[in-house]
């Protein structure tokens, strides 16, 4: 049976193979590992394998998690990528390195103002609605200049970049299209609003080949690494 550190070797094989295929450095892609519903013993073997970015859905199993490998924190960068309610924003300001699921104002003007001013400022990342799914989160193409704007002046904040979790497609074609297009507004915005993004976050276990080659520089992999996740 594979372990994860045999996972992860075959996992950044793919990734230089993807960024070969781009005609990519592979050192411009980071690798965030998603660790949701996994053990911290998980983590903790991830780590050991030379792992140090990881990436939580859930606010509680986060900090949870955050509390168990505390004697880690110094050698460990963590990244909420799920939705974050406004009840739970003091929690994320205080304990995350990273949030990628920004969507809307009154999120980012509460992490503003509640990220302790003895830690850098917090690197955030505008989740956009690419596929325009009415069951997904993420902010419509159209409003996205607005928000980046006034993300982007709020103190204890880095806006980073932008984040998508798109539609699933079987064809490598049809996986590139949403990938391109939050290339194309991450450009845009640097281009309009005279920013410095640099992070595109998105490509997944499936489909981290087309994100590559659409210029992701951060892809969130978790059950390439950890295997199916456990039934509820």
């Amino acid at each position: 049976m594979a372990t994860i550190a045999d996972n992860l070797y075959q996992l950044h094989h793919r990734m230089e193979t993807a960024c070969a295929a781009a005609s990519r450095p592979v050192q411009s892609v980071t690798l965030l590992v998603v660790s949701k519903t996994f053990p911290g013993d998980a983590v903790r073997e991830a780590h050991r394998a030379g792992e140090r970015r990881f990436g939580e859905n859930y606010v509680q199993e986060g900090l949870d998690k955050i509390a168990e490998l505390q004697d880690l924190r110094a050698g460990l960068e963590w990244h909420l990528i799920g939705p974050l309610q406004s009840n739970k924003t003091r929690a994320v300001a205080e304990a995350f390195d990273w949030v990628h699921s920004i969507d809307r104002l009154k999120i980012a003007q509460r992490l503003s103002e509640q990220r302790p001013p003895s830690l850098p400022p917090l690197q955030v990342c505008l989740q956009v609605n690419v596929s325009g799914e009415a069951s997904k989160s993420g902010v419509a193409p159209a409003e996205l200049p607005d928000l980046a704007r006034t993300v982007a002046a709020l103190p204890g904040l880095a806006l980073r970049g932008l984040m998508a979790i798109p539609e699933p497609a079987d064809d490598l074609q049809a996986q590139r299209q949403p990938h391109r297009e939050l290339a194309r507004l991450l450009q845009a915005l640097n281009q309009a609003m005279g920013l410095r993004l640099d992070t595109l976050s998105m490509g997944m276990s499936a489909d981290l080949e087309a994100a590559i080659l659409e210029g992701a520089t951060m892809v969130r992999v978790g059950s390439a690494i950890f295997g199916s996740r456990p039934r509820a």
